[in-house]
């Protein structure tokens, strides 16, 4: 997942100048910089209550509207303690997955300044859970209202996982990657409700 999330998403993110979120165990910034926006960083609220996840998210969006690049660097080594058990995981998915939804709202207004790429892929990343949701729903809804299979449904989903998954283990070079194909009913089963 973090091999993902860099070596795809971030290092495509990162040829418009804006990552979209310079994971905390990874991230460094300019001192200079951050002195600049330390205040807004450190009283973090949402909804108009103090916020303390997503950080690095956060601090991320606070460095774009403050006109800064944020890149990339694919040859920096970082090391990070990530779960082990399922339902740390879980817990870590959804942090991640309320942080990404607030700060775009709290971002969406960069948009029309980034490349068209970038809001795309903004996009994407809140559409995509959320069209794999109704995906969801429509199928149950579909097997419990006329008995018959989804199995268009069903496909769709595990040709797009294993496509997604394919090219992540030939890019590097490593058959484990196959094994991210798991996210995706770790989404539909215990995410998404």
């Amino acid at each position: 997942e973090y091999w993902l999330a860099c070596n795809e998403e971030r290092a495509a993110q990162t040829r418009f100048g804006a990552v979209m979120c310079c994971c905390g165990p990874c991230a460094m910034y300019r001192r200079s910089a951050l002195m600049l926006l330390l205040d807004q960083y450190e009283t973090q609220f949402f909804r108009g209550k103090p916020s303390d996840f997503g950080e690095d998210r956060h601090l991320t969006i606070l460095m774009l509207k403050a006109g800064f690049r944020t890149e990339y660097v694919p040859d920096a080594i970082a090391a990070t303690v990530v779960p082990d058990k399922l339902l740390p995981y879980l817990r870590q998915q959804l942090r991640w997955a309320r942080s990404t939804y607030r700060d775009t709202l709290l971002g969406l207004h960069l948009l029309p300044g980034l490349d068209r790429y970038l809001t795309l892929d903004v996009l994407g990343q809140n559409l995509g859970p959320l069209l794999l949701a109704i995906s969801s729903i429509a199928a149950i809804a579909q097997l419990a209202l006329t008995d018959s299979v989804p199995w268009w449904t069903g496909l769709t989903i595990v040709v797009m996982t294993m496509v997604r998954c394919s090219v992540a283990a030939l890019r590097a070079g490593e058959l484990r990657f196959l094994g991210f194909a798991l996210h995706t009913p770790i989404n539909i089963f215990l995410l998404l409700p």
